[in-house]
């Protein structure tokens, strides 16, 4: 690692912009990173560049100046005013951790005296950056880039923990729905956006059924609204293994606030890898998670309190949004990652939680 940069340690920055637009996971995982900057630079104002639609992601947080929508828009009227808006701060420093041809241009349009961006970049993002920060691959988890970056700027080492500003009626909300349980739920998210991290909803079924059974837990259902239909063949499996088992389904009922409150009332989180995933994990909630092509290693939460279970064909964490495969290799990971062996972490994290509740 090299001595940090002299114009870093010169230039003490009044305004910082974060420019990370996306995705849910890596958005929730970025946010540890703002307490450390703050520390390092006490008496810089920080903004962050989102996608508008996970700005409530970041809406109200302490630590933010102020968040700035981007809308996915391709037009040159919208590029034009948000560059307008971006050089209008007048800010100092540019944490471009995105990498892509769009953040690139937003760095650039912001005329800081210095952008830094990540080995990540790609679509020529690199070249509106001043600096690259070392060892920041596409192979590294995300969490330890954001390491990297806090590193080379001179910062502590970012935590995990995510904080978020969950208004007091989404937390009366998320009280009121779970007040009536009896013993912490368990939390499940069969959908993914990808075809391929889609581990088969039977499965979902089967896990969740027998944990429900054997540790008496309610379930809730989450997903977003195009994943209703899913949630419902779910559901109604659920009460054909579990007759007099407790279902709750609020997929597509839920604002990322209300999300981020009933989170942490669950007992985990059984989950396809997803930003749900990675906020459930951020919120200090154990996660089971399914990684079909996808690795745990490279996307999973940190910690050794989830459980991340993967399929061990040839092609697994390809990251192919879809299957390469025809035929009776079609998805072939679905088949082989059987339910068993997600049962058997599930187990393995509610008998702990079970165990550590009798010690208390």
């Amino acid at each position: 690692m090299p001595d940090l940069n002299d114009s870093i340690t010169c230039l003490n920055p009044q305004r910082i912009c974060v420019i990370k637009p996306s995705a849910f996971g890596d958005v929730v995982q970025t946010i540890p990173l703002l307490p450390v900057l703050c520390d390092r630079f006490p008496e810089a104002r920080i903004s962050w560049v989102v996608k508008s639609g996970l700005q409530d992601l970041l809406t109200g947080h302490p630590l933010l100046e102020e968040v700035i929508p981007f809308e996915r828009i391709l037009s040159v009227r919208h590029s034009l005013q948000l560059a307008r808006e971006l050089r209008s701060r007048r800010f100092d420093l540019v944490l471009d951790l995105q990498g892509l041809l769009r953040t690139g241009a937003m760095s650039f349009a912001t005329r800081a005296p210095l952008r830094i961006g990540m080995e990540t970049a790609r679509e020529g993002a690199h070249w509106f950056c001043h600096e690259t920060v070392p060892q920041t691959g596409s192979m590294l988890p995300v969490h330890q880039r954001l390491s990297k970056v806090a590193e080379y700027l001179g910062c502590e080492q970012p935590g995990t923990h995510a904080e978020i500003d969950i208004t007091s009626a989404d937390r009366e909300w998320a009280d009121k729905l779970t007040g009536e349980f009896g013993t912490p739920a368990i939390a499940i998210h069969a959908g993914a956006r990808w075809v391929t991290k889609r581990w088969p909803v039977e499965k979902f079924a089967a896990v969740a059924g027998r944990a429900m059974r054997e540790f008496q837990r309610p379930a809730v259902l989450l997903g977003s609204h195009d994943e209703q239909t899913h949630s419902a063949q779910l559901r109604e499996l659920l009460r054909q293994l579990y007759p007099a088992g407790q279902v709750i389904d609020l997929t597509g009922k839920t604002t990322i606030k209300q999300l981020a409150a009933i989170l942490p009332k669950m007992a985990t989180l059984l989950t396809n890898d997803t930003g749900p995933m990675h906020l459930a994990a951020a919120l200090g909630v154990p996660v089971v998670g399914v990684f079909t092509c996808t690795s745990p290693v490279r996307s999973g939460p940190p910690g050794d309190q989830h459980e991340l279970v993967s399929t061990n064909v040839g092609c697994a964490a390809s990251y192919k949004k879809r299957c390469p495969h025809y035929g009776e290799f079609h998805q072939a990971c679905f088949d082989e990652l059987s339910s068993a062996r997600v049962a058997a972490a599930m187990y393995r994290l509610l008998d702990r939680q079970t165990r550590t509740s009798d010690a208390a």
